[in-house]
């Protein structure tokens, strides 16, 4: 069983299958044709049969699925990707060789200003991003239709969440978009009907429906994300589109496929929407997530521990660390509870009970039920928000740093301090920005807080005179190539001095 992103790359081709079925009697002439039997036995005399009326409640259905899929189906953006990455040829020895690669997805407007939610896979060392809007179909004579002329926006990305696989990206609009609103507060139910939206095999705007075959399942058992499944069809580049309930509202972003073959097979997960929502505030407030935490740790209980420690039950979540002087020992949390419910949902592994602490609200008390021996207690714990390291360099911005006009940014040189900040750097040297200055009138470079630069075209920048510098010997119309780290990964930035 293999788990596929249901991201498309170089997918392009579509395979058309024609079965025809021919009676053996249709072989011989009329005259030894068999009469067709009806039920009483009587032959049949050949005539045309005038279709039916359906049943009222089919058509109601007919209507009100054609209703949803027009008034979801804008809201769905095609996501076209270019980068560079290694080439996946079974049949070429050498796998250092890097090709340009195109990537196709989906993705779901969240704001009509232009934010869009797709997968992080999706745009995953992405050089450029382009989302094409959803036309509507044009009526043609003779029952036939076509579709309207694309719009085509380049994309920047605001901010990836590798863990959960999400990303939010920004177009400029000409006009306000089509959004879908994120059902993160309605509760989603096994066996109702869902539709998918997306651009399976890059076919844009392709509606497909099934039900929901599981609410919470966790195909990794060390990972914490637990998912919505269903069994609505979903492939290669449907990743990032919205699966729908049947009031138009998103409950969750398509994210991959368990397939033997590489196409669906009926198991398809999709990110929950209470997820994504949480995400995406937090991508579009601070480029990056923030986490709720309450400084205590929960471990899987088991048997064997159950019946060592003397607890009442021999599944779910114990309380193995709560860290001194944090808001969970002040709540009277203890080591050894046993966790009931976290927001009045049942605990009963401890993929759920961190998913639940992942999504919570930091401005809110975390109610946590939990049983302390035979005695059941209740505890409002307060949260506050896991600080990003990236968040320390923004204090940096007021002392340190110096202003780069050119790029609108304020950047400082990297020192121990800041590598402490940022570890697992791949080079350690360069000049890391730290804050985005938003008065200057520099140049729209895609840079962000984190980013370090480590080269101007082919010379190397080690500090911020070296980088002035450089700029200075450039002139409008120049092209430029910022070799970057970003998040690990180094790439190249590029584009045209004004």
């Amino acid at each position: 069983m293999g788990i596929l992103r249901s991201g498309l790359r170089f997918q392009f081709a579509i395979a058309i299958f024609l079965m025809v079925g021919i009676p053996a009697w249709t072989q011989t002439s009329d005259s030894k044709r068999p009469p067709i039997q009806a039920h009483s036995g009587r032959p049949l005399q050949p005539s045309s049969i005038a279709p039916t009326e359906p049943p009222q409640v089919l058509q109601q259905f007919n209507s009100a699925l054609e209703g949803l899929v027009a008034k979801v189906s804008p809201g769905v953006v095609q996501i076209l990707v270019t980068g560079y990455g290694p080439l996946e040829d079974k049949d070429q020895a050498d796998a250092s060789l890097i090709v340009r690669q195109h990537a196709i997805g989906s993705g779901v407007i969240v704001d009509p200003d232009g934010y869009i939610m797709t997968n992080a896979h999706v745009v995953e060392g992405a050089l450029r991003i382009r989302v094409v809007l959803a036309e509507p179909s044009i009526q043609l004579p003779g029952q036939l239709a076509a579709m309207g002329k694309a719009q085509v926006l380049d994309a920047k990305l605001v901010g990836i969440h590798r863990e959960i696989d999400l990303a939010l990206l920004k177009v400029v609009p000409k006009t306000p978009l089509p959004t879908l609103s994120l059902g993160s507060g309605r509760s989603v139910r096994q066996g109702q009907l869902v539709v998918a939206v997306g651009s399976p095999e890059g076919l844009q705007s392709s509606v497909t429906m099934g039900i929901v075959s599981s609410v919470a399942r966790q195909p990794d058992p060390d990972a914490p994300m637990v998912y919505i499944q269903t069994d609505a069809p979903i492939n290669h580049g449907n990743s990032g589109g919205p699966l729908v309930d049947m009031e138009g509202y998103v409950v969750g972003i398509n994210t991959f496929i368990y397939s033997e073959a590489g196409g669906s097979e009926g198991i398809g997960f999709a990110i929950p929407a209470r997820v994504v929502k949480f995400v995406y505030e937090n991508l579009r407030k601070y480029g990056h997530v923030h986490r709720s935490v309450i400084e205590a740790k929960g471990q899987t209980i088991t048997p064997a521990l159950a019946a060592a420690l003397g607890l009442a039950q021999d599944w779910g979540v114990i309380i193995s660390d709560v860290i001194p002087g944090g808001p969970a020992e002040a709540a009277g949390l203890k080591i050894r509870d046993v966790v009931l419910a976290a927001d009045d949902h049942p605990v009963n592994t401890l993929p759920v009970y961190a998913a639940i602490q992942y999504v919570h609200p930091a401005d809110q008390p975390l109610k946590l039920d939990v049983l302390r021996g035979t005695e059941k207690k209740t505890l409002f714990i307060p949260v506050y928000e896991e600080k990003h390291p990236v968040d320390q360099l923004a204090d940096l911005a007021g002392t340190d740093a110096s202003l780069i006009p050119q790029f609108a940014v304020f950047a400082i040189e990297l020192n121990d301090k800041i590598r402490s900040m940022v570890p697992d750097l791949r080079v350690s040297s360069g000049v890391i920005v730290v804050a985005r200055a938003i008065d200057a009138l520099g140049l729209d470079t895609g840079l962000g807080v984190g980013d370090i630069i480590h080269s101007l075209n082919r010379t190397n920048i080690d500090t911020v005179s070296s980088l002035n510098t450089a700029l200075k010997q450039l002139k409008s119309g120049d092209a430029v190539a910022l070799q970057i780290e970003r998040q690990g990964h180094l790439q190249y930035v590029s584009f045209e001095m004004e």
